[in-house]
Protein backbone atom coordinates (compact mmCIF):
# COMPACT_ATOMS: atom_id res chain seq x y z
CA UNK A 1 0.00 0.00 0.00
CA UNK A 2 2.90 2.35 0.78
CA UNK A 3 4.31 1.80 -2.72
CA UNK A 4 1.01 2.81 -4.28
CA UNK A 5 0.95 5.92 -2.10
CA UNK A 6 4.44 6.84 -3.28
CA UNK A 7 3.54 6.38 -6.96
CA UNK A 8 0.33 8.37 -6.51
CA UNK A 9 2.18 11.21 -4.76
CA UNK A 10 4.38 11.71 -7.82
CA UNK A 11 1.32 12.54 -9.94
CA UNK A 12 -1.31 13.83 -7.52
CA UNK A 13 -0.82 17.48 -8.50
CA UNK A 14 -1.49 16.71 -12.17
CA UNK A 15 -4.85 14.98 -11.91
CA UNK A 16 -6.90 18.10 -12.68
CA UNK A 17 -4.37 19.72 -15.03
CA UNK A 18 -3.39 16.72 -17.16
CA UNK A 19 -5.10 13.39 -16.51
CA UNK A 20 -8.73 14.59 -16.47
CA UNK A 21 -8.50 16.99 -19.47
CA UNK A 22 -6.66 14.48 -21.68
CA UNK A 23 -8.97 11.61 -20.68
CA UNK A 24 -12.04 13.68 -21.52
CA UNK A 25 -10.48 14.77 -24.78
CA UNK A 26 -9.61 11.22 -25.82
CA UNK A 27 -13.11 9.98 -24.99
CA UNK A 28 -14.82 12.59 -27.17
CA UNK A 29 -12.24 12.77 -29.97
CA UNK A 30 -11.75 9.01 -30.38
CA UNK A 31 -14.65 8.64 -29.99
CA UNK A 32 -14.72 6.18 -27.09
CA UNK A 33 -15.28 2.69 -28.53
CA UNK A 34 -16.55 1.18 -25.29
CA UNK A 35 -16.61 2.07 -21.62
CA UNK A 36 -13.91 -0.49 -20.76
CA UNK A 37 -11.40 1.61 -22.70
CA UNK A 38 -11.66 4.37 -20.07
CA UNK A 39 -9.49 2.47 -17.60
CA UNK A 40 -6.91 1.83 -20.35
CA UNK A 41 -6.82 5.52 -21.26
CA UNK A 42 -6.41 6.71 -17.67
CA UNK A 43 -3.72 4.15 -16.86
CA UNK A 44 -1.73 4.87 -20.04
CA UNK A 45 -1.79 8.62 -19.36
CA UNK A 46 -0.98 8.15 -15.67
CA UNK A 47 1.94 5.79 -16.31
CA UNK A 48 3.59 8.13 -18.81
CA UNK A 49 2.92 11.10 -16.55
CA UNK A 50 4.58 9.17 -13.71
CA UNK A 51 7.57 8.58 -15.99
CA UNK A 52 7.85 12.31 -16.71
CA UNK A 53 7.34 13.43 -13.11
CA UNK A 54 9.85 11.02 -11.60
CA UNK A 55 12.42 12.05 -14.21
CA UNK A 56 11.72 15.70 -13.45
CA UNK A 57 11.79 15.41 -9.67
CA UNK A 58 15.15 13.63 -9.44
CA UNK A 59 16.89 16.49 -11.30
CA UNK A 60 16.96 18.93 -8.39
CA UNK A 61 15.41 17.49 -5.22
CA UNK A 62 16.94 20.32 -3.16
CA UNK A 63 14.77 22.82 -5.03
CA UNK A 64 11.69 20.72 -4.24
CA UNK A 65 12.78 20.65 -0.60
CA UNK A 66 12.53 24.45 -0.53
CA UNK A 67 9.46 25.04 -2.67
CA UNK A 68 7.50 21.77 -2.91
CA UNK A 69 8.31 19.87 0.27
CA UNK A 70 5.23 17.65 -0.04
CA UNK A 71 6.69 15.85 -3.06
CA UNK A 72 7.75 12.24 -2.33
CA UNK A 73 11.56 12.71 -2.38
CA UNK A 74 11.81 15.73 -0.03
CA UNK A 75 8.99 14.28 2.08
CA UNK A 76 11.10 11.17 2.66
CA UNK A 77 8.66 8.72 1.07
CA UNK A 78 11.35 7.47 -1.31
CA UNK A 79 15.11 7.94 -1.46
CA UNK A 80 16.77 9.71 -4.38
CA UNK A 81 18.62 6.50 -5.29
CA UNK A 82 15.40 4.48 -5.45
CA UNK A 83 13.70 7.25 -7.45
CA UNK A 84 16.53 7.13 -10.01
CA UNK A 85 16.05 3.36 -10.38
CA UNK A 86 12.30 3.89 -10.79
CA UNK A 87 12.88 6.62 -13.36
CA UNK A 88 14.85 4.34 -15.72
CA UNK A 89 12.73 1.27 -15.00
CA UNK A 90 9.64 3.14 -16.21
CA UNK A 91 11.02 3.40 -19.76
CA UNK A 92 10.66 -0.31 -20.70
CA UNK A 93 7.41 -0.51 -18.71
CA UNK A 94 5.84 2.36 -20.69
CA UNK A 95 7.10 1.00 -24.00
CA UNK A 96 5.89 -2.54 -23.26
CA UNK A 97 2.43 -1.33 -22.27
CA UNK A 98 2.16 0.83 -25.39
CA UNK A 99 3.23 -2.03 -27.64
CA UNK A 100 0.21 -3.98 -26.41
CA UNK A 101 -2.10 -1.50 -28.14
CA UNK A 102 -0.49 -0.78 -31.52
CA UNK A 103 2.78 0.15 -33.18
CA UNK A 104 1.53 3.73 -33.43
CA UNK A 105 0.97 3.98 -29.67
CA UNK A 106 4.40 2.40 -29.13
CA UNK A 107 5.96 5.03 -31.40
CA UNK A 108 4.33 7.84 -29.43
CA UNK A 109 5.61 6.34 -26.18
CA UNK A 110 9.11 6.21 -27.67
CA UNK A 111 8.92 9.87 -28.75
CA UNK A 112 7.72 10.79 -25.26
CA UNK A 113 10.71 8.96 -23.78
CA UNK A 114 13.13 10.95 -25.95
CA UNK A 115 11.52 14.28 -25.13
CA UNK A 116 11.48 13.49 -21.40
CA UNK A 117 15.25 13.06 -21.63
CA UNK A 118 15.59 16.32 -23.58
CA UNK A 119 13.42 18.14 -21.07
CA UNK A 120 15.12 16.89 -17.91
CA UNK A 121 18.60 15.41 -18.37
CA UNK A 122 19.47 17.79 -21.24
CA UNK A 123 17.95 20.74 -19.33
CA UNK A 124 15.56 21.99 -21.99
CA UNK A 125 13.30 23.11 -19.11
CA UNK A 126 15.69 25.94 -18.22
CA UNK A 127 14.44 28.35 -20.92
CA UNK A 128 10.82 29.12 -21.75
CA UNK A 129 11.20 28.59 -25.54
CA UNK A 130 12.60 25.05 -25.35
CA UNK A 131 10.43 24.31 -22.31
CA UNK A 132 7.21 25.32 -24.05
CA UNK A 133 8.15 23.55 -27.30
CA UNK A 134 8.91 20.22 -25.66
CA UNK A 135 5.89 20.51 -23.36
CA UNK A 136 3.64 21.07 -26.38
CA UNK A 137 5.11 18.10 -28.27
CA UNK A 138 4.77 15.92 -25.18
CA UNK A 139 1.17 16.99 -24.69
CA UNK A 140 0.44 16.17 -28.32
CA UNK A 141 1.85 12.67 -27.79
CA UNK A 142 -0.37 12.25 -24.74
CA UNK A 143 -3.46 13.33 -26.69
CA UNK A 144 -2.75 11.27 -29.80
CA UNK A 145 -1.83 8.15 -27.83
CA UNK A 146 -4.85 8.30 -25.56
CA UNK A 147 -7.18 9.06 -28.50
CA UNK A 148 -5.85 6.04 -30.41
CA UNK A 149 -6.49 3.84 -27.37
CA UNK A 150 -10.02 5.25 -27.07
CA UNK A 151 -11.03 4.65 -30.68
CA UNK A 152 -12.25 1.53 -32.43
CA UNK A 153 -9.08 1.25 -34.53
CA UNK A 154 -6.03 1.83 -32.31
CA UNK A 155 -3.81 2.26 -35.37
CA UNK A 156 -5.68 5.12 -37.06
CA UNK A 157 -7.37 8.38 -36.09
CA UNK A 158 -10.71 9.54 -37.49
CA UNK A 159 -10.73 12.86 -39.43
CA UNK A 160 -12.67 14.59 -36.62
CA UNK A 161 -10.14 13.33 -34.08
CA UNK A 162 -7.27 14.73 -36.16
CA UNK A 163 -8.96 18.15 -36.34
CA UNK A 164 -9.65 18.09 -32.60
CA UNK A 165 -6.02 17.23 -31.82
CA UNK A 166 -4.66 20.04 -34.00
CA UNK A 167 -7.01 22.56 -32.39
CA UNK A 168 -6.29 21.33 -28.87
CA UNK A 169 -2.54 21.51 -29.51
CA UNK A 170 -2.86 25.06 -30.87
CA UNK A 171 -4.83 26.14 -27.79
CA UNK A 172 -2.43 24.42 -25.42
CA UNK A 173 0.69 25.82 -27.10
CA UNK A 174 -0.60 29.40 -26.93
CA UNK A 175 -1.81 29.19 -23.31
CA UNK A 176 0.38 26.59 -21.56
CA UNK A 177 2.29 29.28 -19.64
CA UNK A 178 -0.86 29.59 -17.52
CA UNK A 179 0.58 26.78 -15.42
CA UNK A 180 3.88 28.63 -14.89
CA UNK A 181 2.42 31.55 -12.92
CA UNK A 182 2.00 29.49 -9.75
CA UNK A 183 5.70 28.48 -9.83
CA UNK A 184 7.20 31.93 -10.45
CA UNK A 185 8.80 32.27 -7.01
CA UNK A 186 10.45 28.85 -7.09
CA UNK A 187 11.54 29.19 -10.72
CA UNK A 188 13.07 32.58 -10.05
CA UNK A 189 15.11 31.17 -7.15
CA UNK A 190 16.80 28.57 -9.37
CA UNK A 191 17.20 30.91 -12.36
CA UNK A 192 14.68 29.20 -14.62
CA UNK A 193 13.37 31.47 -17.39
CA UNK A 194 9.67 30.85 -17.91
CA UNK A 195 7.50 33.24 -19.91
CA UNK A 196 5.86 34.80 -16.79
CA UNK A 197 9.37 35.58 -15.49
CA UNK A 198 10.96 36.73 -18.75
CA UNK A 199 7.96 38.77 -19.93
CA UNK A 200 5.49 39.05 -17.03
CA UNK A 201 3.22 41.74 -18.52
CA UNK A 202 3.08 40.06 -21.92
CA UNK A 203 2.35 36.69 -20.32
CA UNK A 204 -0.58 38.08 -18.32
CA UNK A 205 -2.05 40.12 -21.18
CA UNK A 206 -1.78 37.12 -23.50
CA UNK A 207 -4.07 35.15 -21.19
CA UNK A 208 -6.62 37.96 -21.20
CA UNK A 209 -6.61 38.02 -25.01
CA UNK A 210 -6.11 34.35 -25.90
CA UNK A 211 -8.75 32.71 -23.71
CA UNK A 212 -11.78 34.70 -25.00
CA UNK A 213 -10.51 34.60 -28.60
CA UNK A 214 -10.02 30.84 -28.51
CA UNK A 215 -13.43 30.45 -26.92
CA UNK A 216 -15.07 32.30 -29.80
CA UNK A 217 -13.06 30.45 -32.46
CA UNK A 218 -13.67 27.00 -30.99
CA UNK A 219 -17.37 27.73 -30.55
CA UNK A 220 -17.63 28.70 -34.23
CA UNK A 221 -15.64 25.66 -35.42
CA UNK A 222 -17.63 23.18 -33.33
CA UNK A 223 -20.94 24.96 -34.09
CA UNK A 224 -21.84 25.77 -30.49
CA UNK A 225 -25.10 27.68 -30.05
CA UNK A 226 -25.14 31.35 -29.03
CA UNK A 227 -26.06 31.02 -25.31
CA UNK A 228 -23.36 28.39 -24.72
CA UNK A 229 -20.84 30.45 -26.69
CA UNK A 230 -21.56 33.52 -24.57
CA UNK A 231 -21.25 31.54 -21.33
CA UNK A 232 -18.01 29.86 -22.45
CA UNK A 233 -16.49 33.14 -23.64
CA UNK A 234 -17.63 35.01 -20.51
CA UNK A 235 -16.00 32.42 -18.28
CA UNK A 236 -12.80 32.66 -20.35
CA UNK A 237 -12.78 36.44 -19.99
CA UNK A 238 -13.19 36.11 -16.22
CA UNK A 239 -10.24 33.73 -16.01
CA UNK A 240 -8.15 36.03 -18.22
CA UNK A 241 -8.95 39.02 -16.00
CA UNK A 242 -7.86 37.02 -12.94
CA UNK A 243 -4.44 36.40 -14.51
CA UNK A 244 -3.95 40.12 -15.11
CA UNK A 245 -5.22 41.38 -11.74
CA UNK A 246 -4.60 38.64 -9.14
CA UNK A 247 -0.84 38.28 -8.88
CA UNK A 248 -0.11 36.49 -5.59
CA UNK A 249 1.08 32.86 -5.56
CA UNK A 250 -2.16 31.71 -3.95
CA UNK A 251 -4.22 33.59 -6.55
CA UNK A 252 -2.10 32.12 -9.33
CA UNK A 253 -2.82 28.59 -8.11
CA UNK A 254 -6.55 29.37 -8.13
CA UNK A 255 -6.32 30.89 -11.61
CA UNK A 256 -4.48 27.79 -12.84
CA UNK A 257 -7.32 25.56 -11.60
CA UNK A 258 -9.90 27.79 -13.31
CA UNK A 259 -7.85 27.67 -16.51
CA UNK A 260 -7.73 23.86 -16.30
CA UNK A 261 -11.53 23.81 -16.08
CA UNK A 262 -11.77 26.08 -19.14
CA UNK A 263 -9.36 23.85 -21.06
CA UNK A 264 -11.32 20.74 -20.08
CA UNK A 265 -14.54 22.31 -21.41
CA UNK A 266 -12.71 23.31 -24.61
CA UNK A 267 -11.66 19.69 -25.03
CA UNK A 268 -15.30 18.58 -24.70
CA UNK A 269 -16.57 20.74 -27.58
CA UNK A 270 -16.01 18.00 -30.21
CA UNK A 271 -18.52 15.92 -28.24
CA UNK A 272 -21.05 18.77 -28.57
CA UNK A 273 -20.50 18.79 -32.34
CA UNK A 274 -20.73 14.99 -32.61
CA UNK A 275 -23.96 14.89 -30.62
CA UNK A 276 -25.85 17.53 -32.58
CA UNK A 277 -24.32 16.62 -35.95
CA UNK A 278 -25.28 12.96 -35.55
CA UNK A 279 -28.72 13.90 -34.16
CA UNK A 280 -29.30 16.04 -37.25
CA UNK A 281 -28.15 13.21 -39.52
CA UNK A 282 -30.51 10.74 -37.88
CA UNK A 283 -33.41 13.19 -38.23
CA UNK A 284 -33.10 12.88 -41.99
Amino acid sequence: MLYLQILYSFTSDDITTTIIPITLFAAVAGPLYNFQRCSHIVFWIWLHLLHFNVANQIIDPQEDGKNKSSRPIPAGLISLEDAVVLRWALIPICLALSACYSSQVFGLSFVLTLFIIFYNELEAHEHWISKNFITAVGYACFEIGSTLIAGKNMSRLEPTAISAIFLSLAVFTSTLHAQDFKDVEGDRLIGRQTLPIAYPNLARISMLVALPLWSICLSRIWEVNTPCTLAFTGYAAMVGIRFTTCKTSQAARKSCKLYSLWFSVANLLPAYWRFFNEAQAYSF
